[in-house]
């Protein structure tokens, strides 16, 4: 009698802790990979995450301009020294995010200026 099979969702190649030191990894497709713990310092412009897991891993002097996330686990990650440029974030949870010396111009959330929601905290405290 054989064993039953167990399912991995991560059944491909494992690229936990991989650490990527100035890679251009530009276009790049990680579709169903597990990425956690990992450490970017590349250039990922354009690249596409897909049902991947990014959990507790470090993206520092990273270029993720165009780039997109789709059924992605992020939690615990650390993005800092980043271009995200026309990022698009959607159907995600941000609970305990915390968002430090970040350039906010034309940034929105649910449509509102994020410049005008501090304007108007600002208004309001006063």
């Amino acid at each position: 009698m054989t064993e039953p099979q167990k399912h991995d969702q991560f059944d491909g190649p494992q690229m936990q802790e991989t650490h990527y030191k100035r890679a251009d990894m530009s276009g790049a497709h990680f579709d169903g990979v597990n990425l956690a713990d990992a450490k970017f310092y590349a250039v990922l412009a354009r690249a596409r995450f897909a049902d991947t897991n990014l959990s507790e891993a470090v993206f520092d002097d990273i270029n993720l301009a165009d780039s997109r996330f789709n059924n992605v686990n992020l939690s615990g990650t650390v993005i800092s020294n980043a271009n995200l440029s026309r990022l698009t974030i959607s159907g995600v949870t941000l609970a305990d995010t915390d968002i430090k010396d970040a350039d906010l111009t034309g940034m929105r959330i649910n449509g509102v200026l994020v410049t005008d929601l501090f304007m108007a905290y600002d208004q309001a405290k006063t």
